[in-house]
């Protein structure tokens, strides 16, 4: 049975859907079968992989409001074991279309549950929001990836994130669990980076990913070419990165 996770932070900008492609792409590399949800308005992580998302006829959206068969919105990508059910600019507006519904929040749960046994992992890339999708997302997963930038504000917000995890673990999926934080934009040679890693690390222990995603210029590349980094350039820092932090997931899971 396929593993669910979510990567979720409302803060924006921390490297949420970079990981959710680049990790996903790695896992996929490792002959691991593995989808991508993209479950923000922005479709980046569909436009990122090379899908032109303007012309798409069955997304995220349609399978949420309109109950279409999720196997319809499956889309192929570069990379044989990765898939991915992409977004629509459209999604901004099915909470609104969800807000009455008697089960709104275990609707994409429901969805997932008829193909998880399909593939490995599934990986939902949330929008920067701790919205309905987003807890739609918590209630369909077994795990979260919490991507902490390595600024100066890392922390800021992550207390309120914790919050809601913890309501949802209590009220809606009682067996939602804490993946990892994930340090994303590492810069070594700066003091106030290694000082939020060390933060992050004192604050959360092991429940940090031993693995820390630097900048790198083709991280930033790689989605103006609909391509993972582990396409564009698996020789780059960051492929290698996503690469280790794939190898570290699956071992963890293998324990």
């Amino acid at each position: 049975m396929g593993k669910i996770i979510s990567l979720a932070n409302q803060k924006g900008g921390v490297g949420k859907t970079t990981s959710t492609v680049n990790l996903a792409a790695a896992l996929a590399v490792m002959e691991k079968k593995v989808l991508i949800v993209d479950a923000d308005p922005q479709a980046n992580a569909s436009s990122g992989l090379g899908l032109d998302v303007k012309n798409l006829k069955n997304t995220i959206y349609e399978c949420l409001v309109d109950k279409i068969d999720v196997r319809s919105a499956i889309c192929d990508t570069d990379i044989e074991f990765l898939k991915i059910i992409p977004s629509h600019i459209d999604l901004v507006g099915a909470e609104l279309e969800m807000v009455n519904l008697p089960d709104r929040e275990t609707i994409l749960r429901k969805i997932l549950l008829s193909i998880r046994d399909d593939f490995d992992y599934i990986l939902i890339d949330c929008s920067p929001s701790l919205g309905l999708i987003t807890l739609n997302a918590l209630t369909a997963n077994d795990s979260v990836i919490i991507p902490v930038q390595c600024e100066y504000y890392a922390l800021e917000g992550i207390s309120k994130l914790l919050n809601t995890i913890k309501i949802v673990k209590s009220k809606l999926n009682p067996n939602l669990e804490i993946e990892g934080f994930l340090l994303t934009m590492y810069d070594p040679r700066t003091r106030l980076n290694n000082q939020v890693v060390d933060e992050v690390q004192r604050h959360f222990g092991d429940m940090v990913f031993k693995t820390i995603i630097q900048r790198n210029v083709k991280l930033g590349e790689a989605p103006s070419f609909g391509q993972s980094v582990i396409s564009y350039d698996a020789a780059s820092k960051g492929a290698q990165n996503y690469m280790d932090l794939a190898k570290e997931l699956v071992a963890k899971d293998a324990q």
